[in-house]
């Protein structure tokens, strides 16, 4: 059952994100609010996936996704991250699949290509 560290400053988000992943099988070991949060977490809880959300509020050096991205991509350069994003945020999903991201997912959610990027990249299948 892999393991997966969900990533949003969204409460709904995380909620809805979670229930998708455990209809998947999923086991989700940890939830973050923040970018220092999810390279904390990540850190401690070492999953085999984090979905991130590509937008979040500043916390100390960490402002928002892609910063978070990169230091978890410092940490483990194999890390599998896979971005959540809005629609409309294009220039930074690409800028994420450029600092280490293996795909993103968009919102609102649609829980095939949910499971589709997931499985994918889980499987070693992407970028």
């Amino acid at each position: 059952m892999p393991r997966v560290l969900i990533v949003d400053d969204a409460l709904f988000m995380r909620k809805v994100l979670s229930d998708i992943l455990k209809r998947e099988g999923m086991e989700i070991v940890g939830e973050a609010e923040n970018g220092q949060a999810a390279i904390d977490k990540f850190k401690e809880l070492k999953p085999d996936l984090v979905t991130l959300d590509v937008v979040m509020p500043k916390v100390g050096e960490i402002d928002g996704g892609i910063s978070a991205l990169k230091e978890i991509m410092k940490t483990d350069p194999n890390a599998k991250v896979v971005m959540v994003s809005a629609m409309g945020q294009h220039a930074l999903v690409v800028e994420a699949i450029q600092a280490g991201a293996k795909d993103f997912i968009v919102k609102p959610f649609q829980q095939a290509r949910v499971s589709q990027a997931l499985k994918k990249v889980l499987s070693g299948e992407a970028a």
